[in-house]
C-alpha cells in the first residue's frame, strides 16, 4: 500500500479509501490510485483488513434461480450500487429448494459475509434465528409486507396481480384460469394466485372457479400448462399467468393449437422481460422496478451493516402493461 501512495503521490489512508470506499475519492485522485495498483500488480490482504476493521465488507445474494433473468436486472443494480459503497457480492442460486437455501445461508455466514439480500419472507424461522444469533443483518427484497419482522424492499405481489387481473376482467373476460409457479415455500408466487381470486371476488365472480395449474417456470412447462387449460370445458378465455417465461409458454402453444391472440384466448403476464416485448403478439405484462429495487436494497444493507440501522421497508410501484395479448372477450369462445 506504501509502494502505490508513493507512486500515486497521496497518503496510504487515501489508498486505503479508494479500495475501500472508491466514491469517496475524488474522480482524478481515483484514477492515479487505480493507474498504480494496476502498474504494481497490489492486491490488498484480505483476511487482514477483515480482521482490521471486524467485517469483510462482502454482502451475500441467494436468488431462486440463474436459468433466466427474471432477477438479472436487479442484482445488477445491487451489484453496481454495493461497488460505489465498497463492498463486494457474492451470488448464490438455491433452485427454488428450501434446503439449498439452508445451507447457502449458513455458508454465507461462515465465510464472513456481513449481510444477507434474500428473495421474500418465507422460509423456517429457525434460520432467521440463526442469523440473529450470529448478528448478520438481513434484507428481504421483491416482496413488500410492512407488518413483516424484518425490513424489505419490493413490491406487493397480490395488489399488483389485482390490477392486472382488474384490466383482464374490464374486457369482459369471466372465465379466468392462472399458469403459476409452485405456490408451496413461495410467498410471491402464492400472492400472486391470491390476487387474481381477490379482482375476481371484487366482482362478484367465484375465486373458487378460477382454474390453477401449478408448474415449473419455463417457456416449455408454460405451453404444457397452456394446453392442459385448452382441453378443458369450458375453455377459459383468459389466461394469466405467474410470469413471462410462463406467458410465452402459453402463447405458443395457443399459436399451435390454431387459437388466435387474444381473438379466441387472451394471455397475460407478469415481469416485463425484454422477451415479452418481440412476442406475437407482444405480451401485456406487469413491470416490475428491478433496477430501482436493486439500488435502494443496496443502500437500505449497507446502513444495516455499517450503522446496525433497522430501516422502514420500502414499497415500489409496478406499472400495468397493456399490449396486444389482451383483447375482449371473445363473443363465442373457442
Amino acid at each position: 500500500m506504501a509502494d502505490v501512495a508513493h507512486r500515486a503521490g497521496v497518503s496510504t489512508a487515501t489508498v486505503s479509501r479508494c479500495v475501500n470506499a472508491p466514491a469517496r475519492v475524488q474522480p482524478e485522485t481515483r484514477e492515479r490510485i487505480e493507474a498504480a495498483i494496476r502498474d504494481l500488480g497490489y492486491s490488498p490482504n484480505f483476511g487482514a483488513r477483515a480482521l482490521a476493521a471486524r467485517r469483510t465488507d462482502t454482502i451475500g445474494a441467494i436468488i431462486p434461480t440463474l436459468d433466466n433473468s427474471v432477477f438479472a436486472r436487479g442484482l445488477q443494480a445491487f451489484q453496481t450500487a454495493l461497488v460505489e459503497h465498497g463492498m463486494t457480492l457474492l451470488l448464490a442460486s438455491s433452485s427454488y429448494r428450501p434446503d439449498l437455501e439452508e445451507a447457502q445461508i449458513r455458508t454465507l455466514v461462515a465465510r464472513g459475509a456481513d449481510g444477507l439480500l434474500l428473495i421474500g419472507h418465507e422460509r423456517d424461522p429457525a434460520l432467521y434465528d440463526f442469523l440473529a444469533l450470529h448478528r448478520v443483518p438481513v434484507l428481504v427484497a421483491w416482496v413488500h409486507d410492512p407488518a413483516a419482522p424484518r425490513p424489505s424492499v419490493g413490491f406487493d405481489n397480490k395488489a399488483a396481480m389485482e390490477a392486472m387481473t382488474s384490466a383482464v376482467l374490464d374486457r369482459g373476460h369471466v372465465r379466468l384460469a392462472t399458469i403459476s409457479g409452485h405456490t408451496r415455500f413461495n410467498d410471491r408466487t402464492r400472492d400472486r394466485v391470491a390476487g387474481v381470486r381477490a379482482a375476481m371476488a371484487a366482482r362478484g365472480l367465484d375465486p373458487a372457479a378460477l382454474a390453477v395449474v401449478e408448474t415449473p417456470y419455463g417457456i416449455e412447462t408454460g405451453a404444457q400448462a397452456m394446453a392442459e387449460l385448452m382441453a378443458r370445458d369450458p375453455r377459459p378465455t383468459a389466461v394469466i399467468c405467474g410470469n413471462d417465461l410462463l406467458g410465452m409458454g402459453a402463447l405458443r402453444q395457443a399459436r399451435a393449437m390454431g387459437l388466435r391472440v387474444p381473438g379466441d384466448v387472451s394471455i397475460t403476464g407478469f415481469d416485463d422481460m425484454e422477451l415479452s416485448t418481440v412476442a406475437d403478439p407482444p405480451l401485456a405484462t406487469v413491470a416490475i422496478p428491478h433496477a430501482r429495487m436493486g439500488t435502494t436494497a443496496a443502500a437500505m444493507l449497507t446502513g444495516m451493516v455499517r450503522d446496525g440501522t433497522r430501516p422502514d421497508s420500502v414499497a415500489l410501484p409496478c406499472e400495468i402493461l397493456l399490449r396486444a395479448s389482451l383483447g375482449p372477450a371473445p363473443l363465442s369462445p373457442a
